[in-house]
């Protein structure tokens, strides 16, 4: 197992460093073909990994895709304007109301979309209120914190729930019965521990005559209002796809084609577009999950199958011991790697009924929520913080670390506790 391991702390350094401006995707296929020389994993187990992943990272790109194409026509501009109007003025509901916006866009699209699209637009309006550094920094790294915590609803919210649902065979109907009651709570536990953390930074009162008016924010009209059109459409055509058997991937890349149609016709930089997409998953998710089946192959999953029998006694103690297991995993070693080494071991692991459910789900939060304790739990955060940096908003991954800790614990034990008494009493 050593050689494995190794294997993968490299593949993780090329992926989180970049050396010399290294792609994602390029630095985790240097890993799985090092992973292939060395006999870690073999030819024929490459098609069985891209079974598991190719829907999931399809499905993430074209998700992405479809909020950039939106992003452009200013759609979440005319959403961030319309939640400075509908604050009144108040600092409170203003910041309860940035929060609400973050964990919708998140749950429609994506975590990483949430994170990278609306806080450049919420540091946007912040700039014209006039807020202070220190209020601005509070709607921030709210914004960017509920990206990840409300990204548990549907199976599109995460790469991490496509993964998992997919490896599972989960539906997107039965995945949405499930967790939907469960993202409800972690907004909630979210919101009041953000508000406890920030609220002496949160300004009482603002001018909402520095707001320009929400149709400003609208740069084509034909493809905003297409968007709302193409959401409606994709969420309908998400429940149904799990009974028809149509792969996720394949209804979002319906919607985001018909998007970036209409964009191109409407003279929309597609192009640009095309080239911002986050192609260097498709790659990362190969070569990175190669990397961990070869962890699998050398008897991690079976030891760590293990451990998870000893939480079998009940769905509450499952939910925690996993989730808490794969956050811990996802902090130290990436979310990415972390779901799919805990869903092969939960596989492995002989535990059934709601246990399993439990540990299958746990997994997926711990995976969504762990990652909020270090700068490096996803690759998100890390373009996130790059984001911010370049906005002149300096975070250090030691205040990160700080702040992370005291804002994730309570929100993840609130979530895996719910989960633990919501599986067996779900209808």
């Amino acid at each position: 197992m050593a050689v494995a391991f190794a294997v993968f702390l490299l593949t993780l350094l090329l992926v989180v460093v970049q050396p010399r401006g290294l792609g994602i995707g390029v630095g985790a296929l240097v890993g799985a073909g090092l992973a292939l020389v060395l006999g870690v994993v073999r030819l024929e187990d490459v098609p069985v990994v891209w079974g598991f992943v190719w829907d999931a990272t399809f499905a993430f790109v074209f998700v992405i895709l479809i909020s950039l194409v939106l992003d452009e026509a200013g759609f979440f501009r005319w959403a961030a304007l319309h939640v400075g109007r509908i604050g009144g003025g108040k600092g409170a509901w203003l910041f309860v109301l940035v929060v609400l916006l973050g964990a919708t866009v998140a749950a429609m699209f994506a975590n990483d979309g949430a994170a990278l699209i609306l806080t450049p637009i919420v540091m946007e309006m912040l700039l014209a209120l006039g807020f202070t550094p220190a209020a601005s920094l509070a709607f921030v790294m709210a914004t960017g914190f509920i990206a990840d915590t409300a990204s548990l609803p549907f199976v599109v919210s995460n790469l991490v729930n496509i993964v998992s649902a997919d490896y599972f065979e989960i539906s997107f109907d039965a995945y949405a019965r499930t967790m939907l009651p469960v993202n409800v709570v972690a907004v909630l536990a979210s919101l009041a521990v953000l508000w406890w953390f920030y609220r002496n930074e949160v300004p009482q009162r603002y001018d909402m005559g520095k707001l320009p008016t929400p149709v400003s924010g609208i740069r084509d009209p034909v493809v905003f209002n297409l968007g709302f059109v193409v959401l409606i459409v994709l969420l309908a055509g998400y429940f149904y796809s799990g009974p028809l058997g149509v792969p996720v991937s394949l209804v979002a890349g319906a919607g985001a084609v018909i998007l970036l149609g209409v964009a191109s016709l409407r003279k929309l930089p597609v192009g640009r577009l095309l080239r911002e997409a986050p192609w260097q998953v498709v790659l990362f998710s190969l070569g990175m999950y190669l990397v961990v089946y070869g962890l699998r192959n050398q008897g991690l999953t079976a030891y760590l199958a293990g451990l998870l029998e000893g939480w079998s006694s009940g769905p509450l103690e499952a939910a925690l011991g996993t989730g808490i297991l794969s956050a811990l995993m996802s902090a130290t070693m990436n979310n990415m790697p972390t779901v799919m080494v805990v869903a092969l071991s939960v596989d492995h692991a002989s535990v059934t009924g709601a246990v399993r459910e439990a540990m299958i789900y746990g997994n997926v939060i711990g995976s969504d929520l762990g990652p909020k304790f270090t700068p490096i739990g996803s690759l998100a955060t890390l373009l996130w913080l790059h984001v911010l940096e370049r906005k002149g908003f300096k975070v250090g991954w030691g205040r990160y670390f700080k702040t992370g800790v005291v804002l994730t614990t309570p929100v993840l034990l609130v979530t895996l506790i719910f989960l633990g008494f919501w599986l067996p009493h779900r209808g």
